[in-house]
């Protein structure tokens, strides 16, 4: 059929410029086998290269479209459950969400094809990521897209704070004139606080600041020197919620910022004090927010982010001194172009062969560099967020070193996998392996490497120093066979397979030491599953690693301290 189909074309059509395309379009479809008529994944006419597919499943904005359509097939359909994308995901090469699509583990097993993910927005929660690396799928996302849009927004939430000005526009249609009910306050010469100093709550800040404000900022990972750049008093979150008359939010949702205001900084604010969340649902404990407003122990708060969106029976929609956004503050119509070019770039350029700018997980690299590295990306990662979480708190600096047969090798991949890990507790999902080296500089972190050819014990073995006002935490790591190893903390030598909960302990080596500080877990219902302990000279300190099977509140920690000879104790959580 198909060798009757080319000739009768030829006979059909005589000029010589169109005949040499319709032989080329018949060769093709004589060597695709007659795919080109029928495949899900249609072939080029004329170069019967097979044309590359994305699926839109969220609305994008034309601009962004546009620019896929140019190089690739592209299908819009949304508002897809979870059966029916992961049923129509199979053909795909390339799939673009926003936030109403939830690619879960079983969408991700589901594909064939599938090369990347992009999100066309910041968040990456509806995203199984971890689903997507064992596939070898490429997560990635548009953070910079909607940064200004957010920040005015904020800072728009602050003024309608300090004016009242939804509730007077309700009243005034309600056809009232209550001038006196609404009496509100100048942010001129005011405090604001800003929780999480990253892009956004950077340009919050400067903002603010051409308000006349002061600004007063936490952030685990930004240096003096930097906050000093920026005009910014550094403090922690207590002296925040003690002396501030605004407080905004700007971090990741992560185990470390989860109700990072809570009813404790809620006690000591100031009565006149109001609190703003444009960030992530549950950096703000909602039910103490909702108890302080009702109380009038703050004055008002502003959210736009919610935990459950939208707040259906929320304690909090009784709060009458509470301003509400429904999650806006992306939505401006720059942003929604500005993230859809963002992405449309990102996809083109791996479909094309290249690289992720903002990959999540780890970037596209050649296979042959892959098989040798990823063992020891994984490795010196996890070793970089066990040191980050020891040594609890900011870094000045870092120093990684390589010995015997890895230190041969290309390692500038590890290196940015330890700074991920280093960063990823306080910064979270915005943290990948490309902006990893930025943020580290960002905050005026100094990153040192160094290679030995020897080596100890192992083939090859890895250790990351981090250093911060004359502390430092050391952790040293191998491969053995295909599992990760910890075999060191601070010089003393240990075998810990990292995963779970673990608790390090710093002790002092004499009788009566461990076992209170075990009979602590046993009466709190923490099961041990295993036990490391380090040498060192009776009367000694030495280490000692506590696997446990579920995690330990800080309260079972303090009491763990005061086992007398314990002279620190840490939970580690991986």
């Amino acid at each position: 059929m198909y060798v009757q189909y080319l000739f009768w074309c030829i006979a059909v059509i005589t000029t010589t410029k169109y005949t040499c395309m319709v032989i080329t379009v018949g060769l093709n479809i004589l060597r695709t086998g007659g795919n080109w008529l029928k495949s899900p994944r249609p072939y080029h006419p004329f170069t019967g290269d097979i044309k590359m597919k994305i699926l839109v499943s969220d609305p994008l904005s034309e601009e962004g479209l546009a620019m896929l359509q140019k190089h690739f097939d592209v299908d819009v359909i949304t508002g897809l459950s979870e059966s029916e994308l992961s049923a129509k995901i199979v053909n795909y090469d390339a799939l673009v969400i926003r936030s109403g699509t939830q690619v879960t583990r079983k969408v991700i097993e589901s594909t064939s094809n599938l090369k990347i993910i992009g999100r066309a927005g910041v968040g990456i929660d509806n995203v199984d990521v971890e689903a997507a690396t064992e596939k070898g799928i490429i997560v990635t996302n548009a953070p910079e897209g909607n940064m200004l849009s957010a920040a005015e927004h904020t800072i728009a939430m602050m003024m309608s704070l300090a004016r009242n000005i939804p509730q007077a526009n309700a009243s005034m249609k309600a056809g009232k004139w209550e001038r006196k009910n609404f009496m509100g306050v100048e942010v001129n010469g005011k405090v604001l606080g800003v929780i999480g100093l990253g892009r956004i709550g950077t340009e919050v800040a400067r903002r603010a600041q051409g308000l006349n404000m002061t600004i007063m900022g936490y952030d685990p990972y930004i240096s003096k020197e930097k906050a000093q750049e920026l005009g910014i008093k550094l403090a922690t979150v207590k002296e925040i919620a003690e002396n501030a008359d605004f407080i905004t939010v700007h971090t990741p949702l992560t185990k470390e910022t989860r109700n990072i205001l809570d009813t404790e900084e809620f006690n000591v604010m100031k009565k006149t004090a109001r609190v703003i969340n444009c960030a992530r649902g549950g950096i703000i404990s909602e039910e103490a927010l909702a108890e302080a407003l009702k109380s009038g122990r703050i004055t008002g708060a502003a959210l736009d982010v919610f935990i459950n969106e939208p707040p259906k029976d929320s304690p909090l929609l009784e709060c009458d001194n509470l301003i509400m956004t429904p999650h806006l503050g992306a939505s401006t119509e720059e942003a929604q172009v500005n993230v859809a070019i963002t992405i449309a770039e990102e996809v083109t350029s791996v479909l094309n062969g290249g690289t992720a700018k903002n990959a999540i997980n780890i970037p596209s690299v050649k296979p042959e560099v892959m098989r040798v590295l990823a063992p020891y990306i994984n490795l010196a990662e996890t070793m970089a967020d066990v040191c980050a979480q020891l040594l609890g708190t900011s870094y000045e600096r870092v120093e990684i070193s390589y010995y015997g047969e890895i230190a041969e090798k290309d390692i500038r991949p590890v290196t940015v996998a330890a700074l991920k890990g280093m960063l990823q507790n306080a910064l979270g999902s915005s943290v990948n392996y490309v902006n990893a080296p930025a943020l580290a500089k960002s905050r005026k972190i100094e990153v040192i490497e160094s290679k030995s050819e020897t080596s100890g014990e192992r083939p090859s073995e890895i250790q990351i120093k981090l250093n911060n006002n004359g502390e430092s935490v050391s952790v040293t790591g191998t491969m053995i066979g295909d599992e990760a190893r910890i075999t060191g903390i601070d010089g003393e030598r240990v075998d810990i397979i990292p995963s779970g909960y673990m608790i390090v302990a710093k002790h002092i080596n004499r009788p009566n030491v461990i076992g209170p500080c075990c009979m602590v877990l046993g009466k709190n219902n923490i099961n041990i599953s295993g036990m490391q302990v380090g040498r060192a000279a009776i009367g000694g300190v030495t280490i000692m690693t506590l696997n446990v099977d579920s995690e330990v509140s800080p309260a079972i920690l303090e009491e763990m301290r005061g086992v007398d000879g314990i002279l620190t104790a840490k939970l580690v959580k991986l």
